[in-house]
């Protein structure tokens, strides 16, 4: 076992489920690559010092130059706004540090553009942060769809949707600020790479874009509540994705269907230890969807737990990420998704934007 030392950039929510996935992965999945909390970095000296003492972390600063140049600091997490990724992915890259990214990768696509030419030139690990693709689940579904098992694929629909601004009267804050703060910024980028993952990329879409609540206490809103988007992939299937952070009830709907020419597949991240199973075989007298409950034979769920239906969570799916991050860092070789796998995913929504307001189709290969 090899000891490598992380610095974290950013101790808030995402920093800490990064902190708390790089204390355990090694003991999860028994990697060889065993990370060292060296270093993180927040807004100021007080709360990194705050984070320093509540991760474990050697030490704590307020320079994010400082985290990156340090040389005990071999590889980095990005899980500040998304308007600083561009220029501590770039300073990482200039020396030659692996870099993993929280999505959605940088503020716009010039910016993820330039990630991605940066991490091509210098030739260095790069990924971006998609968790909740890799539930045993969606794992599962992904390789059903490569083996065939539904067939033919036809037809995809997906959405990502969420209540916490479903209130008129919430208040205003930085999400309702800037549109890589809204929803086409914050939770469309993980539905659009669930498609482009499970079907394949997107040839043309055409979307519509709303914000419900322009007014809420405390200030105008700037972006997007809602967004709809109708897409035809490069093979032929159509599919249709909802984006919401006012769906009223919705707490964690990151949801897809997938229909082929011989069965169809569905699930709900709300119950993320299920995947639902149609398959056109036998009698139609006992036809109908299974649901089947995650266990030891589906991807990544052993090392977690040997019970089947017991579960993974949240944070284990970060866990998932850091394993994948250290052995691509191991191996030399970038593991999806990587930083241009991040690109796609904002050439989709820079196309859905453009079509929303030309009101026509738009071809993704445009942008």
């Amino acid at each position: 076992m090899t000891e490598i030392g992380i610095g974290i950039c950013g101790g808030g929510y995402m920093g800490k489920a990064h902190a708390v996935a790089m204390s355990a992965v090694g003991a999860v999945f028994n990697t060889t690559l065993r990370p060292r909390l060296e270093m993180v970095c927040a807004s100021s000296a007080e709360s990194a010092e705050r984070y320093r003492c509540a991760y474990g972390f050697a030490r704590g600063t307020a320079d994010w130059r400082a985290l990156v140049e340090d040389p005990r600091v071999e590889a980095i997490v990005i899980a500040t706004p998304q308007e600083t990724h561009r220029e501590i992915a770039e300073a990482a890259f200039s020396l030659g540090k692996p870099v993993f990214c929280e999505k959605p990768l940088g503020a716009s696509i010039d910016d993820s553009a330039a990630m991605m030419a940066a991490a091509d030139a210098a030739d260095v690990v790069n990924m971006v942060g998609f968790n909740y693709v890799r539930t045993p689940a969606t794992q599962f579904a992904r390789k059903l769809i490569a083996e065939g098992a539904i067939g033919d694929i036809t037809w995809f629909r997906g959405e990502h949707t969420e209540d916490f601004y479903a209130d008129p009267s919430a208040p205003a804050t930085w999400r309702t600020t800037g549109m890589a703060n809204g929803t086409m910024g914050d939770l469309a980028p993980h539905m659009v790479n669930a498609a482009l993952a499970l079907m394949g990329p997107i040839a043309k879409v055409i979307g519509e874009i709303e914000t419900v609540h322009a007014e809420r206490p405390g200030g105008r809103v700037t972006n997007d509540d809602h967004a709809q988007l109708m897409c035809r992939f490069e093979n032929g299937a159509m599919g249709h994705m909802y984006f919401s952070r006012i769906s009223t009830g919705r707490k964690m709907g990151y949801a897809y269907e997938i229909t082929g020419t011989k069965g169809a597949i569905r699930f709900d991240q709300e119950d993320q230890n299920a995947l639902w199973l149609y398959r056109m075989e036998g009698p139609e007298a006992t036809r109908g969807f299974v649901k089947v409950l995650t266990g030891p034979a589906h991807p990544d769920y052993e090392a977690f737990c040997q019970g089947p239906g017991h579960g993974t969570g949240y944070q284990d799916q970060i866990i998932i990420e850091a394993r994948d991050f250290l052995r691509a860092i191991e191996a030399g070789n970038a593991q999806w998704p990587t930083f241009r796998d991040g690109h796609e995913v904002n050439r989709v929504i820079a196309a859905a934007l453009a079509s929303d307001a030309a009101k026509s189709w738009q071809d993704v290969n445009s942008f």
